[in-house]
């Protein structure tokens, strides 16, 4: 939806990553979103003690007490959030929906802040100004007109704080449903699903302390120079003190080739950097599984050597032995395996793999880390179980300097999925929740992202309340998306921005304005701190420090608070008695979540604290009170095999992606620099191979229709081929634009996380769109 500027064009980015490149684009934006200059001083409260915590990334702060602690993306996300712009009334009066559906995204954004609740008028298709009381009488209105609570679905977005999604999911359950669609099913749910039946539970295993002492840092599907800029000061550490770095990702990203840190005025003077990788690994896209397998048979190979020469072994058998189950069952399947088969599924040579093996068994303290790389796949359950089953091959979970580390997407997801935001809530949390607050929660499983979209297509699901996020260009198959949120009897969106869930809406719609994370939140004249939770378990407390944006916003808390209010009444919970100290918010938390005792004192400490993770201890907590290995088969009857064999070397696997100008679907540009891309994003990344094969040429114009086996026809047109490094048969495209290629039943097994790293597709010649003018 992004157009193309007049200076678009390729350009090769060979400088080192952040550096000054980074500075300039912090001043760029900073200009560029008008942010006034008593604001610039935010910055130096960013990820401070007494500051904010940065609403972009998950990715945990050193110190938490340094003056230079935020990065070029994390400025993007403040510099939008501190605009001078505004989106007042007025906008929404000079604008029809339909008028602004021709903007861009990038456009949307670039109108500011909102200032004033919004309704939709259906007469003038516009959006009209509503008074607080009024919006949250029509939300309990159509609440209280349900038929069944779970007619409703609430989803969260992972900036919410703690403090709201405890909240907001305390509101739901009494209302009656467990219906929490969230940002989680869409990006580390596999993580979330698949590590408790291995380890324990659904989270990372290390602290930033382990980087300090780790030997071997394998960091899979991850980009982190646009994803979280941050880890890459960590990255540098862990490089300049000699430990081994393999990047194992289909792109060779330039953040983890070189890196220079705007902190260290050494490498900025003298145009210096460190590198980082060493290795670079690069399966084809889905391949994954298929590569760890093999990492896997290869170690076990090793120690069949060792036991047959007599030398040291290379499985860690006394924690095997005292910590683990069904190894003999993961072994056999290992042995029974067939190379050729992993070789082919992976796309990785067996020479690479074997060097990819050797470090990782010389490695005496290995982390393994990853993003959606993994978990956007159809098997990414098994792929997560079965790097879970690596590490323990050789004992590298609960030892100092390894361990596993999901490095998670927003700031708050994984805190708000410790505060109760699940659409499959444990039977204990429910228990603990329903004796606080004396009432009975609903014990039935609820909707993930896309069984709501599925149900608000058939009916089933009328309500739609969105805590932050943008659902509508975030989710997978588009065009069906909209369709069922324009189905739907109401949609709420409570947001800082406008975006284009806002324009896809039901009959009744609502935008809610709120506060930002930089904002002073005031609450009966006292300013509120809200915490959050990141990547690796730190609980940290986050003040405002901004004046909001207009005098008519409310703080995501006490929207939450208003609605419970106007829905619920008092009887069971005084909502604005919460609303108006968020520590008796965290009072609350305290009696129901496991690990957050003394909640107020102990976050009231500089940095917070670790909220225990107990398989970092080495308590298991599954069902055999060990860590258990789970075998898994190759999949090769997939839908991607299936249209491999239909359509032959035609059919390419693409995957989505961020641009470096982007933060999830927000667009603060049109620039990729790092891969040399300038003022567009229509553009596939194609192997020069494949371009040859398919007879096209760089810089040809290309239409994609994803490839699916329910008739249904997904496309996307009107995209560049930009000639680049990935494996053959793979592709790269920016999201949302690719979006509508994703099928809704394209998901993981067992996560329901839509598979955007492996959709099957052909590309057919299309018009440039100078000759289609």
């Amino acid at each position: 939806m992004a157009k193309s500027t007049h200076d678009a064009r390729i350009e090769p980015y060979t400088h080192a990553a952040a550096g000054w490149g980074a500075l300039k684009q912090v001043a760029i934006n900073l200009v560029r979103e008008r942010v006034p200059g008593a604001h610039y001083r935010t910055l130096l409260k960013q990820n401070q003690p007494d500051g904010f915590d940065c609403p972009g990334c998950a990715w945990p702060d050193r110190e938490h007490a340094s003056t230079f602690e935020f990065c070029e993306n994390g400025v993007k996300a403040v510099a939008a959030e501190a605009t001078s712009k505004r989106a007042t009334p007025d906008l929404f009066a000079r604008y029809t929906v339909a008028e602004l559906m021709q903007q861009s995204d990038y456009e949307l954004e670039f109108h500011g802040r909102l200032t004033d609740p919004l309704v939709y008028d259906a007469a003038s298709d516009k959006y009209l100004p509503i008074s607080w009381d009024d919006a949250f009488a029509l939300i309990a209105d159509h609440l209280k007109r349900l038929d069944d609570p779970n007619e409703a679905a609430f989803y969260t977005s992972g900036r919410a704080a703690n403090e709201a999604a405890f909240l907001f999911q305390l509101f739901v359950r009494l209302y009656g449903t467990n219906n929490f669609p969230d940002c989680s099913n869409m990006c580390h749910e596999p993580t979330s699903r698949g590590l408790p039946n291995t380890v324990g539970i659904g989270k990372g295993t290390v602290t930033l302390d382990d980087f300090e002492h780790c030997d071997t840092l394998l960091v899979f599907g991850q980009n982190p120079a646009t994803n979280h800029p941050r880890m890459l000061g960590e990255l540098r550490e862990v490089s300049r003190r000699g430990a081994t770095i393999v990047s194992i990702n289909p792109l060779r990203e330039r953040g983890l080739e070189r890196f220079t840190s705007p902190s260290h005025p050494t490498e900025m003077l003298t145009m210096s950097s460190t590198p980082i990788a060493t290795v670079f690994v690069r399966p084809k896209l889905s391949g994954d599984f298929a590569l760890i397998k093999a990492i896997a048979k290869y170690v076990l190979e090793r120690d069949d050597e060792a036991i047959s020469n007599g030398t040291k072994r290379v499985l860690d058998t006394a924690f095997i032995d005292e910590h683990t189950t069904g190894f003999d069952a993961f072994a056999a399947d290992l042995r029974a395996e067939d190379w050729a088969l992993l070789i082919e599924e992976s796309g990785v040579p067996r020479e690479e793999i074997v060097r990819l093996a050797e470090i990782y068994c010389k490695g005496e303290r290995v982390i393994v880390t990853w993003g959606m790389g993994l978990t956007q796949h159809r098997n990414s359950v098994a792929t997560i179980q079965m790097l879970s089953n690596l590490m323990m091959m050789r004992g590298n979970i609960g030892r100092r300097g390894a361990g596993l580390c999901p490095v998670r997407g927003h700031s708050n997801v994984q805190g708000d999925r410790t505060m109760g935001i699940d659409e499959k809530p444990s039977s204990a949390f429910l228990d603990r929740l329903g004796k606080v607050f004396r009432f009975e929660p609903p014990r039935e499983h609820g909707y993930d992202t896309i069984e709501t979209i599925q149900a608000m297509l058939e009916g089933k699901v009328k309500v739609f309340v969105g805590l932050g996020g943008n659902f509508s260009i975030a989710t997978p198959d588009t065009p069906r998306t909209w369709e069922a949120l324009r189905a739907c009897a109401l949609t709420v969106q409570v947001t800082t921005k406008l975006n284009r869930s806002h324009l896809i809406h039901g009959k009744d719609a609502l935008i809610l304005p709120t506060l930002g994370r930089t904002e002073i939140d005031l609450q009966d004249g006292v300013a509120q701190g809200v915490t959050v939770e990141d990547s690796m378990s730190m609980v940290h407390i986050s003040y405002g420090m901004n004046k909001p944006a207009s005098p008519n916003l409310l703080s995501e808390t006490a929207i939450v608070a208003r609605m419970g209010e106007a829905t619920l009444g008092q009887d069971k919970v005084d909502w604005r008695w919460y609303a108006q100290d968020y520590a008796r918010i965290r009072d609350a938390i305290e009696g129901v979540i496991d690990g957050f005792d003394d909640f107020n004192a102990r976050v009231a400490k500089p940095g917070g604290f670790h909220l225990g993770v107990a398989s970092r201890d080495r308590v298991w907590k599954t069902a055999s009170g060990k860590a258990q290995f789970i075998a898994h088969a190759v999949d090769t009857d997939t839908p991607l095999h299936r249209a491999r064999q239909k359509h032959g070397e035609q059919l390419m696997t693409l995957m989505t992606t961020r641009s470096h100008d982007q933060y999830n679907t927000t667009i603060y540009g049109q620039d990729d620099r790092y891969r040399g891309v300038y003022g567009q994003r229509r553009v596939v990344f194609i192997n020069r191979g494949d371009l040859e094969m398919l007879g096209f040429a760089n810089g040809d114009w290309v239409d994609l229709k994803s490839v699916w086996e329910d008739g249904i026809e997904r496309r996307a047109d009107g995209f560049m081929l930009v000639e680049y490094d990935i494996p053959r048969g793979s592709l790269g495209a920016y999201y949302p634009e690719t979006n509508p290629l994703v099928p809704l039943e394209s998901f993981a097994i067992g996560a329901g996380t839509p598979a955007s790293k492996s959709i099957p597709v052909l590309l057919s010649r299309a018009a440039s769109p100078l000759q289609a003018r």
